[in-house]
């Protein structure tokens, strides 16, 4: 008699939500992994540009890191890191200061847009 195995939990965890921003639809699919945390934004219905924001080890305070990014893919703009650095900064600090992988395709990238961005980021916490 072969005795079936309990399942176990999922190892990752995901979320996704679709809201009007600014009049543009936007995708947001936010998943924890062991390592990171890997956010999706997009307004093209594509992954685009992915960064990885990393805390800053380098930093004088502890409680409070710096970030650090790095265009692993993608179009490497000024804008892209500011953008991930303020989308993924609560996300990393909240989850332990863990690296935050994100994946950018964006029509409105405006700061009224990037708030609300961070707002629906919150709604889909998995971490």
């Amino acid at each position: 008699m072969i005795e079936k195995m309990p399942s176990a939990e999922p190892t990752v965890s995901s979320k996704q939500v679709v809201k009007e921003i600014n009049g543009i639809t936007t995708q947001i699919v936010c998943t924890e992994f062991s390592n990171y945390i890997f956010i999706v934004l997009s307004q093209y219905g594509k992954m685009g540009t992915l960064i990885s924001v990393r805390p800053d080890t380098h930093s004088n305070d502890i409680n409070n890191p710096g970030l650090s990014t790095k265009v692993m893919l993608g179009k490497d703009e000024p804008m892209t890191h500011v953008c991930a650095k303020h989308l993924a900064m609560d996300v990393s600090q909240e989850s332990g200061n863990r690296p935050v992988l994100l994946g950018l395709s964006l029509k409105d990238s405006s700061l009224d847009s990037i708030n609300q961005m961070k707002e629906i980021i919150h709604s889909c916490k998995v971490w």
